[in-house]
This record gives structure tokens, sequence and C-alpha cells, in this order.
């Protein structure tokens, strides 16, 4: 049993590692599992949900469902959970389907309106705005 409890901090450590040095950028659990096989590290998709879930519940890991055919999307957030509560919004793009994270004043005071002048309270970890990102966008008019 000390052995598996070892295997599993052992995992536990790598996981946390990789993610923090993502800080900033999602990722869903089949990325995390892909990245470590490129690695040859063998680590299941179950351990890596247990995992996820852990760090979760100790609000370092931020999960982000953008909708019910996407699979969950994860993110690092470490001690500064708190300070993106607030102004935190995503921008999903149809195109390649990439998820990027907006820090943005301007939304912060869209946010503020609604509440302030229609008495909405957006969640703004689960506000997402569609269309095309840069990329594809450059892309497409080539």
């Amino acid at each position: 049993m000390n052995r598996s409890s070892q295997y599993q901090t052992r995992h536990r450590k790598t996981l946390f590692s990789y993610l923090e040095s993502l800080s900033g950028k999602h990722v869903t659990a089949s990325d995390i599992h892909h990245h470590f096989q490129q690695l040859g590290i063998s680590i299941g998709m179950s351990t890596i949900y247990r995992h996820l879930e852990r760090m979760i519940d100790e609000g370092l890991v931020n999960q982000y469902l953008l909708d019910k055919t996407d699979a969950a999307c994860f993110e690092y957030v470490g001690s500064h959970q708190e300070d993106e509560k607030t102004s935190c919004f995503h921008f999903k793009c149809e195109s390649c389907g990439k998820l990027i994270h907006l820090h943005c004043d301007e939304l912060g005071l869209i946010q503020d309106h609604l509440l302030k002048k229609h008495g909405l309270d957006i969640n703004s970890l689960r506000t997402v705005l569609y269309g095309s990102c840069t990329q594809c966008m450059n892309s497409s008019h080539r």
C-alpha cells in the first residue's frame, strides 16, 4: 500500500509541474495524457482525472465546461484563483476550437454594467464568447 501511495504522489507531482508550466493555458485530460505518452511516462486517464479533481477541490485548478459536446478544459490557477474570478472571460474559436483566456478591463466594465443596470450577475468563469481567432481569420483571407 505504501508503494501505491508513492506511485500516486509521483504522478501528482509530475501532473502538477506540467500544469504549473502551462499557467494561463487550457488543456483537456486527453491533452495531458498525450503529453505524458510522448515523454514515455505511463499515466492512465483515470489517474489524471483523479488528480485533477483533487486539484480542483484544493483550488489549484479551474475546470471549464463550455458545452455538452466538448471535453472539459483545465487550467492551473495556483493561489491566484480569487484574483482571476472577477475578470476571467473566455473566447472559443468556432474554426479551430482554441479556447482563449481573456483578461480584459472592458469586459469587466460590461459585467459591472449588466449588474448595475439590468440586475444580471454574470459568472465570468462560465462566460464564453464565440467567433474566429486571429489565426483563423488570417488563414481564411489568404
